[in-house]
């Protein structure tokens, strides 16, 4: 894909006022949720109860097509209802039986559409590391906890005073994850700011970058080093949003009128035994030295793209 897509579907939706079609678009998104869950489900609960590796390795795929037709069916409400300019870029050389670190800049919800919209049946299902709370959302933690997405327990510096014991234990989920994510092709989302970008936390971090906020190296070199064997690329996404942020409400309504994505793939840092990131300092220096570098490269590239949108 290259050059700027226009939608699949007509926009037949959007010449009704903003409100009308942003109730329409959730109301959609929920009864398209509501249909797949359910069957996602069935299959989920018939791999838990049947303990034959043969049998579990033969349901993987039917829940992975499930959950690619659903984010197919989000793609066609969103057609339905949004009159969004793509201007996409990078996508044409990616290997759906391959094994991807995706990583990509955070500015809102809006992200995860975007990116699923643009990768599905491209590259293997995203599977996303999610906060343990988020189990409990209705309908979602169910359809997350199906999909093998791994759930994360988040410690502050004072709990983890507390209770030493619980260190370490995200990498610990994070190794058993990646042990799951090795048998069939998957891609691993990554954002390596951790959190949405604000103007906030851009300001409370002190960060040197224009656009984005400072990178987490810890997962990634993590989930690097338990996958490396099998990633065949790093797939680097910039999005950027030439009208501002759009908010998942202001999404809904179909105010986002452009959104611009650049990709590219990144060779793997083959040179880095990740292994030692935890106990080798001078590993710690080199790899966060790698990706500022790719992370002062992405800044660069946003405020080329901003500035080249500009009417």
């Amino acid at each position: 894909m290259a050059g700027i897509e226009a939608a699949k579907l007509p926009t037949m939706l959007n010449f009704l006022p903003p409100l009308l079609v942003g109730l329409i678009a959730g109301l959609l998104m929920v009864l398209n949720a509501l249909f797949w869950v359910p069957i996602l489900l069935v299959f989920a609960l018939l791999k838990l109860v049947i303990p034959l590796h043969g049998f579990r390795r033969a349901v993987a795929p039917v829940l992975l097509a499930i959950a690619e037709a659903w984010i197919a069916c989000n793609s066609a409400w969103m057609a339905l209802t949004q009159r969004t300019r793509w201007d996409v870029a990078g996508l044409d050389d990616l290997d759906y039986r391959s094994w991807y670190m995706v990583n990509c800049n955070h500015q809102s919800w809006v992200d995860i559409l975007v990116l699923q919209h643009l990768l599905n049946r491209r590259i293997p299902l995203l599977k996303f590391f999610l906060k343990q709370q988020l189990i409990w959302v209705p309908v979602m933690g169910l359809a997350w906890w199906a999909l093998d997405f791994p759930f994360m327990r988040r410690h502050g510096a004072e709990y983890l005073r507390k209770h030493p014991e619980m260190r370490g234990k995200d990498q610990e989920t994070t190794r058993k994850a990646c042990e799951k994510f090795a048998l069939v092709p998957t891609s691993v989302m990554n954002f390596l700011e951790g959190t949405r970008f604000t103007p906030a936390k851009h300001a409370r971090q002190q960060s040197p970058f224009a656009h984005l906020l400072r990178p987490k190296a810890g997962g990634l070199a993590l989930a690097l080093d338990a996958l490396g064997d099998k990633f065949q690329a790093i797939l680097d996404v910039t999005i950027v949003y030439p009208d501002g942020r759009p908010t998942f409400w202001h999404f809904l309504q179909g105010r986002m009128r452009r959104v611009i994505v650049r990709a590219r793939l990144l060779p793997l840092p083959t040179h880095l035994d990740l292994s030692r990131y935890s106990a080798d300092p001078a590993v710690r220096v080199v790899f966060h030295t790698w990706v500022q570098q790719h992370w002062q490269e992405k800044d660069a590239l946003i405020t080329e793209l901003l500035a080249s949108s500009k009417p």
